[in-house]
């Protein structure tokens, strides 16, 4: 079954086994969006987790911050969605890849780039409302931090195209 063996390889390609969590790949998972959904909220588990031991807020500032980030959250699910599908697709044509299918792939990852340097420009006021600007600027350095830091780990796990 193609889409299973997809799904295989989508978790030995984006599964966050450098954190040391790696599990039989299509062990729980009936299809390509489950999958999505459990690698997305892995990784933002721990994206909330790094940034919530690297913030110092005060309970007052906690309560604003957090409901903020979960909403700037939801819009980064959305752009991450569609760069792991168009991983997924570059991954299932891999050995019969065209030269469309090397572009796609190609425009997938320039048009998150795109999207998420727009996403952070739309919500570092929102984090300035809830937070001192020094604060806000800190969340939205690490956030950006951990996303480089995952599109690294996903780069190096995406053969070249040939």
């Amino acid at each position: 079954m193609r889409t299973i063996a997809g799904v295989t390889i989508l978790l030995l390609v984006l599964s966050p086994s450098w954190h040391g969590t790696a599990q039989q790949p299509t062990q729980g998972y009936a299809s390509v969006d489950e999958v999505l959904q459990a690698v997305r909220a892995d990784l933002q588990e721990k994206r909330s987790d790094v940034l919530a031991k690297n913030l110092v807020l005060t309970s007052e500032q906690a309560g604003k911050f957090w409901p903020v980030y979960d909403r700037y959250q939801k819009e980064q699910d959305a752009i991450m969605d569609q760069q792991l599908r168009g991983i997924q697709t570059f991954v299932e044509s891999f050995d019969r890849m065209s030269d469309a299918d090397a572009l796609a792939l190609m425009e997938t990852h320039l048009r998150r780039d795109s999207e998420m340097s727009a996403l952070r420009q739309r919500w570092l006021p929102e984090f300035q409302r809830v937070l001192p600007t020094k604060l806000a600027v800190r969340a939205m350095q690490i956030d950006r931090r951990l996303s480089l830091m995952h599109q690294t780990e996903f780069a190096t796990r995406i053969p070249l195209a040939h």
